[in-house]
């Protein structure tokens, strides 16, 4: 079997299992979150926190619970991990220095889970396990529980009330993240990824020496890593280390596992409006991206230019001879078009080309399908401003889903869309412009540049992955690269509830003749229209002077 038609197939049996997956899933997460009872647990977690979980509330007092929450958890995190040279578990490492402390603990409760230090040198098992897995869990159920904000705000009517975040970010912790990842633990437990808590320990002989090796509850954060779209590995290789991902099949595991709440909170938006077709709308524009990528990226990194990439059956530069070219251009595909991050290849030595696209893929905002939850209120603000174009273009009053799209509601929608690539922007360019930033490049020209558009796209993407060239162990990056971790994590949800609030309060519009049938062909392909020329647009400057500059001139 060539390698060309074994990631094919790879491809193949991945989409097979998200469709499996997609109807059970996403209707158990509308049921999770439409459902008035609450577990035991639950009812203890409510009494600890003091929360009431029947109080519904307004889209402030649902973004001031965000906010709390968030900023309660980077401060846990940061003294967590300065305080680590005091702590049982720490296998001998020293406290995280501030500007590194500060960085971590905003990348993993922003979902970024970016790493500029090498997790199996500066990490103990307390920090590893109280900090880091938690943060991975409860991160990822602050992103669904936006989402679902933002969706109730098209279900309801005449309201401001969009639910209890405490209820919603506790229900998709307990009901949702913490069984799933259980069970996929499990699996990769059994397919080879380690779970023990052993310490530092020699292991073989290498070149006339032993190597060290420290231990570690791998598996159990790799399934949530994945699960949650995370993406922080627990050694410096992530994923393609051996003891995080130690075979082909745990590799398409881990890739399902990344994709697969992304793309099911489509069939839960359809099943809470009311209209499945809806959310196979939704569904249709992702995986219309996802797989065009997925196509390029395959036919970037086996096209065949030299005698090496002949022999070698395409560029196996950077990539896991385990995984192979199709495998691995699967994975990077998926990772940068969801909010993971993780790994399984060195996106630095993918061609000039490939290394674009996992660019552009954060660039058009983590839709595709993008974060858990974040992937779904971001295409659902694409879906509001494709609408207003398309009333534009027929002289009408926009309407998604029964409600108009206003003036207020088209501002709140363009805020969103243009506060990420300011971040990413304005701060690689200040980056480029100070003395000491550049510094940190490893390549000179347009692949050095790419390293630093790549940092700052990750970062206010909150996506987490890195070309690695670059090092980002500066007190510059590891404070800007926080900044814009921070900014683009919780301004945009700013947006998105004001605009969830915006839209309960009205009043729902009948449709007539006239109405743009969002469910149609036509408008997913309006949709991936407007996604991509809008990204492009914005981010074309910048990819011709790093990636396109490079792929070109290879």
């Amino acid at each position: 079997m060539g390698p060309v038609l074994a990631g094919v197939l790879q491809l193949l049996a991945l989409i097979g299992a998200l469709a499996l997956a997609y109807i059970p899933l996403g209707t158990y997460m509308a049921k999770v979150y439409s459902s008035d009872k609450h577990w035991r647990v639950e009812k203890w977690t409510y009494r600890a926190i003091g929360a009431n979980p029947d109080t519904e509330m307004t889209w402030t007092a649902y973004l001031r619970g965000v906010l709390a929450f968030s900023a309660v958890g980077v401060l846990f995190l940061y003294l967590l991990q300065r305080l680590q040279g005091i702590l049982p578990g720490s296998l001998g490492f020293d406290s995280v220095n501030p500007a590194q402390s500060f960085n971590t603990a905003v990348s993993f409760v922003t979902n970024t889970n970016w790493q500029s230090y090498y997790g199996e040198q500066t990490m103990g098992h307390v920090v590893q396990t109280a900090g880091l897995a938690v943060q991975n869990f409860v991160s990822a159920a602050v992103g669904i529980a936006v989402a679902v904000a933002l969706v109730r705000g098209f279900a309801r009517s005449r309201t401001g009330e969009l639910g209890n975040f405490w209820a919603d970010l506790v229900r998709g912790t307990i009901r949702i993240l913490v069984p799933g990842a259980a069970i996929a633990a499990i699996v990769l437990v059994a397919c080879g990824v380690i779970q023990n808590f052993s310490g530092i320990h020699e292991v073989g002989q290498f070149m006339g020496g032993t190597q060290q090796w420290n231990g570690g509850a791998v598996a159990s954060q790799e399934a949530i890593k994945e699960f949650g779209t995370n993406g922080g590995g627990y050694f410096n290789a992530n994923s393609a280390h051996p003891f995080e991902n130690p075979t082909p099949f745990t590799n398409l595991f881990e890739i399902f596992l990344l994709l697969v709440i992304p793309f099911a909170l489509t069939r839960t938006f359809g099943v809470m409006v009311g209209s499945v077709k809806q959310g196979y709308a939704i569904l249709a524009t992702m995986a219309t991206i996802w797989v065009g990528f997925v196509a390029l990226m395959m036919w970037t990194e086996f096209a065949h230019h030299g005698p090496a990439l002949q022999l070698a059956g395409g560029a196996m530069e950077g990539k896991e001879v385990r995984f192979g070219v199709g495998s691995s251009s699967i994975f990077a595909v998926s990772t940068t078009l969801t909010s993971t991050g993780a790994v399984d290849s060195f996106h630095s030595s993918f061609t000039g080309l490939g290394g674009g696209i996992t660019v552009l893929g954060m660039q058009l905002g983590e839709i595709a399908p993008g974060g858990t939850g974040s992937g779904l209120y971001g295409m659902l603000i694409m879906a509001v401003i494709a609408v207003f174009i398309a009333g534009l273009m027929v002289g009408r009053t926009p309407e998604y889903l029964g409600k108009k799209i206003g003036t207020r509601e088209i501002k709140l929608a363009a805020c969103y869309i243009l506060i990420t690539p300011a971040l990413v922007l304005v701060l690689a360019a200040i980056s480029m412009a100070l003395p000491t930033p550049p510094h940190s490049m490893l390549n000179s020209g347009a692949h050095g540049f790419s390293e630093v558009l790549y940092a700052f796209t990750s970062a206010a993407n909150n996506n987490g992955s890195a070309f690695a060239g670059l090092n980002a162990n500066t007190d510059w990056y590891n404070t800007m690269l926080g900044v814009a971790m921070l900014l683009g994590r919780f301004l945009p949800m700013v947006f998105v509830l004001a605009l969830a609030g915006s839209l309960a309060e009205q009043r729902p519009v009948p449709e007539t003749a006239g109405t743009l049938r969002t469910n149609k062909p036509l408008f997913v392909g309006l949709l991936v229209g407007a996604i991509l020329i809008i990204t492009g647009l914005t981010y074309f400057p910048a990819l011709a002077l790093g990636p396109l500059a490079e792929g070109l001139a290879s």
